[in-house]
């Protein structure tokens, strides 16, 4: 099993934090986004709480930090721009699966449609990946800046990503004549007071006619050929770190003491 953390830390000094979420459910796979903590401070933190030689992964990405518990060596860049990098995580005797890590543009800077037409470059160095390298065993994680029904997160030439694994195990659809390979997006199922936990992970009240209140900017989305790894109920926005609340007494994300964002956890079963 390999178990994830994703967390946009909003340039918090929360290293004993991630340090403790990564002891409690024994993160092997560490990405951050928005963090300004050194690798020093970070790599302690994390060998005072779980005891392990954490490693920081050489990156051209600016965006996002990775740490992991394995030997740096066997996260392999493929492909990395400020914003995104794309790692082939090859774990001895277990199937290669393709990492790619983004921090998205902002909508405080980028229109919706912007972050669509985006999102269709997004996905098109994604299946450029894939075909090179001859596997689409694909994950896609990050502060993805908008939410699952956006138009750039379901459109099929964006990231294509659908609500259940029925519709995701049909691999993909033609438009036009063109293929588009789905994405299976989980986060659809956490969204919303009916389900387990926070009903998103970021909080905005707009004072204007159209707000969400709850977004679900922070997303991990998988290709078909990782469903038979992952099972639905390892997937889970974080509120406490084993020690501290990361939310108020409201519920609210408390980036007074943590992140305006909430990290999200999740496994494979590889």
């Amino acid at each position: 099993m390999i178990n994830f953390l994703f967390w946009n830390i909003n340039r918090r000094p929360l290293q004993s934090s991630v340090a403790r979420l990564t002891a409690h459910h024994n993160i092997n796979l560490i990405i951050l986004a928005e963090s300004e903590i050194s690798p020093e401070v970070m790599l302690d933190a994390l060998y005072q709480q779980t005891g392990l030689d954490f490693h920081l992964t050489s990156s051209l990405c600016e965006k996002v930090t990775v740490y992991l518990s394995f030997p740096a060596q066997l996260l392999i860049p493929f492909r990395e721009t400020e914003r995104l990098t794309i790692r082939r995580l090859a774990l001895l005797g277990l199937p290669e699966i393709l990492i790619a890590a983004t921090h998205f543009p902002s909508k405080l800077h980028w229109s919706a449609e912007s972050q669509a037409l985006e999102c269709s470059r997004l996905a098109e160095i994604i299946r450029v990946a894939e075909k090179e390298i001859g596997h689409s065993r694909t994950l896609l994680v990050g502060d993805l800046n908008m939410n699952p029904f956006e138009s750039g997160m379901v459109g099929a030439a964006g990231l294509h990503g659908v609500m259940t694994r029925q519709i995701a195990e049909k691999r993909q659809r033609i438009v036009q004549g063109v293929e588009y390979p789905f994405f299976y997006n989980p986060m659809w199922g956490r969204f919303g007071d009916l389900t387990q936990g926070s009903a998103g992970t970021y909080y905005e009240h707009r004072t204007q006619h159209i707000s969400y209140f709850w977004n679900m900017f922070d997303q991990v989305l998988l290709r078909p050929d990782l469903l038979p790894y992952f099972q639905n109920e390892n997937l889970n926005i974080l509120t406490h770190d084993g020690e501290m609340s990361l939310v108020s007494n409201s519920g609210l994300p408390d980036d007074t003491l943590a992140s305006d964002h909430l990290p999200i956890l999740f496994r494979l079963n590889i």
